[in-house]
């Protein structure tokens, strides 16, 4: 590959990175997988992904997941 191309090619790909790094420090996203389930972004460094259904079953648990959070919170760790 000539000097040229090699040199358009890595300044494609750093654009293409500080364009990925600036997504990701924007919050959470959803996107639907390509099976089909739904997919959490900006929670850590891997999406949580669970199907409808899942999503749905945590959702109505999340009186009682706020209630043990709340029981246990000296022994849970926040992340910043």
């Amino acid at each position: 590959m000539p000097d040229d191309d090699m040199k358009a090619e890595l300044e494609r790909l750093r654009r293409e990175n500080d364009a990925l790094k600036k997504g990701a420090s924007e919050g959470t996203r959803m996107k639907v997988s390509d099976k089909g389930g739904l997919s959490v972004y900006g929670m850590g460094r891997f999406p949580v992904t669970l199907y409808k259904e899942q999503w749905l079953k945590l959702l109505n648990m999340s009186d009682e997941i706020r209630a043990f959070i709340t029981e246990n919170e000296a022994r849970l760790k926040a992340k910043d």
